[in-house]
């Protein structure tokens, strides 16, 4: 948490041209108006317009993050009138069972200690034929290579790592792009 709380103040600074990639994978996730979408580990916030954008005035747009200095820097941004913005874990989501229709994901999976348990926690808050978008606007060898090593085979974005843990917590992996202009994974959450 720490890490996150340091560079609040200037994350979005430090990724300006990142607003492109972060629509495309909300138009692919595809949030529609008068639904409930929940960004998870929502930072600054920066995708919150775009998610009120696709639900409109009718539809409800819930924000967690862990970290307080970045829902300081949304709701100084005033993000906080597009979205509830809730100081959470994302193990433990103030949320009732299958209220979410749709979560973005964006830069969660890689900083989880448990991603399984995650998961499972947002199956738990989405309807069934809910939909999941794991989202980064680089792919994996890209951010590898600016961090300064290679890819992990037990990284859990990878595809094969990815595909059995969402099927053990409730989920269906319906989409997965892996290139070099971003990450996307889309899965479903599967009927009880």
């Amino acid at each position: 948490m720490e890490f996150f709380a340091s560079r609040a103040a200037t994350w979005e600074d430090r990724f300006p041209d990142d607003g492109p990639a972060f629509a495309a994978a909300i138009a692919e996730l595809a949030p529609a108006p008068g639904q409930t979408v929940l960004d998870a580990g929502a930072g600054t916030g920066r995708a919150l317009p775009l998610l009120r954008q696709a639900v409109g005035g009718s539809g409800h747009v819930v924000a967690v993050d862990l970290t307080p200095e970045m829902l300081r820097v949304a709701a100084g941004k005033g993000r906080g009138e597009q979205a509830a913005l809730l100081l959470a874990d994302a193990l433990r989501l103030p949320l009732r069972a299958g209220c979410v229709d749709a979560i973005l994901a964006a830069g969660l999976l890689s900083h989880l200690l448990d991603p399984a348990a995650v998961l499972a926690e947002l199956a738990r808050v989405t309807r069934p034929g809910g939909r999941l978008a794991m989202f980064h606007p680089v792919g994996r060898a890209a951010l590898a290579a600016r961090r300064g090593h290679g890819l992990r085979a037990d990284d859990i974005r990878a595809e094969p790592n990815l595909r059995p843990v969402l099927e053990r917590t409730g989920w269906s992996l319906t989409g997965f792009d892996d290139g070099a202009g971003r990450y996307l994974a889309l899965a479903t959450r599967k009927n009880c």
